[in-house]
């Protein structure tokens, strides 16, 4: 398969100010890949990085950089180890998995390379906001032939979202609350019921987000700010227990930084539950629970973090139809209009969950 020596990509210099421009593809190492990008979806954290609200993973905090971690396509090049070592064959289709550690680090081997970063794709190296892109073969993920690589897209945050879901450790029939209506949040309301939930509440705060919740299969959506939304409910706790046989949530997710809902979602949480803690915390944020609460009801709180050795699942849930990814895939777009459609996430325009960028 031709690689041709230039690509479009859109290079991220400082806040607000990014450029299309037309740059070498990739040159690969022994170890890497060549993925031609099929598509590319716009996380929260790039519109962070767009802004100026978070600094990028480089050394300076600035570009230029090639932004986009959620990302698919097919590979186009190999480098003699990734040959060798990966079973790829040049057109297969693949997802990149942007975090990629050591192959060899100790935590990496115990399936817990979430805790020992080392490169990140679209973060400290460039990343999918191009034409072509290159990954490691280890972090670099097969999917089925029969799958739409623009769903496939949609793997990154599933896979993040799902070890979440993994660490409430669902007992059959339990109560689940997730807090935030976002993209990840919407798809974990699907992954809980997988993982047996008997009922799930979706909480936030806009109703056209809480009705996509709803229909991917959320039993309950309640908006805690709207009072003239038909979704309001002032006493959260009040109303789960009303639905819960007169006990607390058993399970609770807050994916989502906000630091009431991280609260809300430990206080209505009841006894011998799990809270897990999802949403990306800001530089000086700080959680505080009343300890004695806590403890009196067995409570366990943890946080979830990135997405270790749940990416075949995740790539499985997709191809399968088990979780439904197109209601959060909001609209398609060109590499022109990034910039545009980065603003529309950040403005909350017509509904903008997750833009997917699209190379023709």
């Amino acid at each position: 398969m031709s690689v041709p020596d230039t690509m479009k990509a859109q290079v991220f210099y400082e806040p607000e100010k990014m450029e299309l421009e037309t740059k070498p593809v990739p040159e690969i190492g022994p170890e890497e890949v060549l993925v031609k990008v099929h598509a590319t979806g716009i996380c929260g954290s790039d519109v962070a990085y767009y802004f100026g609200k978070s600094s990028v993973g480089t050394e300076s905090g600035k570009g230029p950089l090639v932004l986009g971690h959620e990302l698919s396509g097919t590979i186009v090049k190999m480098g003699a180890v990734a040959e060798e070592k990966g079973g790829f064959s040049i057109g297969d289709p693949v997802v990149v998995n942007p975090v990629q550690s050591d192959v060899n680090s100790p935590w990496t081997q115990k399936g817990k390379s979430n805790v020992d970063l080392g490169t990140v794709v679209g973060v400290s190296v460039d990343g999918g906001f191009a034409e072509y892109c290159a990954s490691h073969w280890f972090w670099t993920v097969p999917v089925p032939k029969t799958l739409d690589l623009t769903l496939a897209a949609s793997t990154e945050p599933l896979a993040c979202g799902l070890y979440a879901v993994r660490n409430l450790n669902i007992e059959k029939g339990q109560f689940v609350t997730i807090f935030g209506p976002g993209p990840i949040g919407i798809m974990m309301v699907q992954m809980a019921k997988i993982y047996g939930a008997g009922k799930v509440c979706l909480v936030g705060t806009r109703d056209e987000r809480l009705n996509v919740g709803k229909e991917v299969g959320a039993d309950f959506v309640v908006n805690t700010k709207d009072t003239s939304s038909p979704n309001y409910v002032e006493d959260l706790a009040g109303f789960i227990m009303d639905n819960n046989g007169g006990e607390l949530a058993d399970r609770s997710i807050a994916a989502t930084s906000a630091l009431a809902a991280i609260n809300q979602s430990v206080a209505t949480a009841g006894k011998s539950s799990t809270i897990v803690i999802f949403g990306l915390p800001g530089d000086d944020d700080v959680h505080s629970f009343p300890a004695m609460e806590c403890m009196l009801n067995d409570k366990t709180i943890r946080y979830s973090w990135l997405a270790p050795d749940t990416w075949p699942e995740a790539v499985d849930l997709i191809a399968t139809g088990k979780v439904v990814v197109e209601p959060v895939q909001s609209f398609h777009f060109g590499i022109d209009n990034l910039s545009e459609s980065i603003r529309k996430v950040r403005d909350r325009e017509d509904n903008a969950i997750k833009p997917m960028m699209i190379n023709e």
